[in-house]
């Protein structure tokens, strides 16, 4: 099981907390109480994986900056959220996304953008249009309007969040990976008594060695094949049947033995 940390950023009254008690609890708050920090835990299965959840709900009041830096170290993943109801909470979240980026020191941060508040149709004064406006300008940031009250949308804005963690660390397994292999196969350099740089490959070839003489190379080129002819000797016509190679001085004394013995 992987645990992740979720921070929900945003500023005062947008409901940042019934959003979070909603997903967590199922559970909508219909009283304001400003937040100063709070902590929820949630297991969920996501893509038939089981992931718990830390999911800080910070406050919207300025004097808690530094408090919010915390957070953002920390955290993982972010919901950025403001009312469709107050312009100004929109222009907060322009401070508050540089903020994330700064202290994460990249441009690519797992956040989602949320417009709460979109069952008070009679009050909006942000457009979808608006939101969707945003969304492309932060490079395409995925873009919900939700509703606490109506639980609209409210399990999505998680959900994406803790989706686009994975992709993050499976795309950052590649790429180390990736600098592992360019590691082993690069040659190392070495640097010479003039001040060069060369590498130990160029360096292993081009160097002459010393301490043994070389030798010469062996002649493994194979030599023609000589063809050796032989002749039998031929039979005697004289004497059919018998062979005419010679006889042997051994051969001759056993006939001799022979001839004694029958005589």
């Amino acid at each position: 099981m992987r645990d992740y940390k979720l921070v929900v950023l945003g500023a005062g009254g947008v409901g940042k907390s019934c959003l979070t008690v909603q997903f967590v609890q199922g559970v909508y708050l219909d009283t304001y109480d400003p937040t100063i920090e709070d902590s929820y835990r949630k297991t969920i299965e996501i893509d038939n994986k089981v992931f718990d959840l830390e999911i800080l709900d910070t406050a919207g009041v300025a004097q808690f900056t530094a408090m919010r830096e915390l957070y953002i170290k920390s955290g993982m993943g972010f919901l950025l959220v403001y009312s469709v109801t107050d312009q100004r909470s929109l222009d907060e979240l322009m401070e508050l996304r540089e903020q994330v980026l700064r202290i994460k020191d990249s441009d690519k941060v797992p956040m989602v953008l949320v417009g709460n508040k979109a069952d008070l149709t009679d009050e909006r004064v942000i457009s979808v249009e608006d939101g969707i406006e945003i969304s492309s300008k932060w490079g395409k940031v995925p873009f919900y309007e939700t509703s606490a009250l109506l639980r609209s949308n409210v399990d999505e804005v998680f959900v994406d969040v803790v989706r686009q963690i994975i992709r993050n660390e499976m795309e950052n397994v590649v790429k180390s990976d990736a600098r592992n292999q360019s590691t082993k196969s690069s040659p190392s350099t070495s640097v010479g008594p003039n001040g060069n740089i060369a590498s130990t490959e160029n360096s292993k070839k081009s160097s002459p060695t010393t301490d043994k003489p070389r030798s010469k190379p062996l002649n493994t080129s194979r030599r023609p094949t000589e063809t050796v002819k032989t002749t039998l000797p031929k039979r005697s016509t004289n004497s059919p049947g018998k062979s005419s190679s010679p006889v042997s001085s051994k051969q001759k004394k056993k006939k001799k033995r022979n001839l004694c013995v029958i005589f």
